[in-house]
């Protein structure tokens, strides 16, 4: 059975942050920010809201986009590592909102890849069951960032993408392979060091910092550009497709600088890199399932193009997905 995205959304709070406002108390500027990560501004929640929140928003976009009955839904996976609470999963108050009571609901962690590890999973269930997959990420990264580390503070928005998935209504669409990765030797490169059982969180844990999103960035940026090029390279040949013959690439929207430097190492020649971080900065496992929407919402995919989808980001990790549109 072919599984296919029957549609799309989106959704990202209506608080813009400039750069301005996040670089006052990290000690830069928006020269300073622009020049290093691409990004303008960013969305931030407001204070009622939570990942949840910005979820069903999206969700109930994408099942408007479908056409497929709430009642249709038999799973909905909600990718964040920044859930409403550590239990029960953020998903169930989608399912809640949604009155979707036939599916089964639950929460992926694997960062800013879990949108892609999410839809992975998804197509799977729904190949061997059937029915049809809501798909979800979602983050609110501004409530565990340090406003005054520099490294983190200026590259973090919030935001939900979603797509609902479902057998293809004809064999020239679909999922066409997906391949997902962990490098757990590098499990410290990103972390959130506080707050789980490991190290239950205490009060003293902002004033040390343990508390809050922290991130090795020349790390990071350095795992990107070594690991992301041969893993694709390798996913096309093992999907029968040439470099060349991908349309669309949206990777996660990590820092707007370095994907540029990204896209010459796939030799993607004729592919259009799409990108949203410019507004809506790093949003986490959010960040392709946004950039995916916005493109469907412009019209820039067309009917049988190959859409690369990759998520690459704490873990380490990356995911893989390749799109018949």
């Amino acid at each position: 059975m072919n599984i296919a995205v029957w549609g799309t959304g989106a959704y990202v709070p209506d608080r813009v942050v400039d750069n301005d406002e996040v670089g006052r108390r990290a000690g830069v500027n928006d020269e300073w920010i622009t020049s290093k990560t691409g990004i303008k501004e960013r969305r931030w929640v407001a204070n009622e809201q939570a990942t949840s929140d910005l979820a069903i928003a999206a969700a109930r976009q994408a099942v408007e986009a479908s056409g497929v009955a709430v009642a249709e839904l038999t799973t909905i996976i909600v990718a964040t590592s920044s859930p409403d609470h550590p239990q029960p999963p953020t998903a169930v108050y989608v399912q809640e909102a949604l009155g979707a009571q036939n599916a089964a609901a639950f929460d992926m962690n694997a960062v800013c890849s879990g949108f892609v590890f999410a839809m992975a999973v998804g197509a799977r269930m729904i190949a061997g069951g059937g029915g049809y997959a809501l798909v979800i990420g979602a983050d609110v990264y501004s409530r565990i960032l340090n406003p005054e580390d520099r490294r983190t503070v200026v590259l973090f928005g919030d935001g939900a993408g979603a797509v609902v998935l479902g057998p293809s209504k004809d064999s020239c669409h679909g999922v066409v392979a997906t391949q997902l990765h962990t490098f757990g030797d590098l499990n410290d490169r990103i972390i959130v060091p506080a707050g789980g059982s490991r190290l239950p969180m205490e009060d003293r844990h902002h004033e040390t910092g343990l508390a809050y999103f922290t991130m090795q960035g020349r790390a990071v940026k350095e795992f990107v550009l070594r690991q992301l090029p041969p893993l694709v390279a390798d996913f096309l040949a093992s999907a029968g497709v040439s470099p060349d013959e991908v349309d669309h690439f949206v990777p996660h929207q990590a820092n707007g600088l370095m994907l540029t430097e990204l896209l010459p190492a796939l030799k993607l020649t004729n592919a259009e890199m799409h990108d949203t971080v410019i507004r809506y900065g790093n949003t986490g496992a959010a960040s392709v399932g946004i950039t995916l929407d916005d493109a469907a919402r412009a019209g820039r995919l067309s009917s049988g193009d190959l859409v690369l989808l990759a998520g690459f980001g704490g873990g380490m990790a990356a995911g893989l997905a390749l799109l018949r549109w």
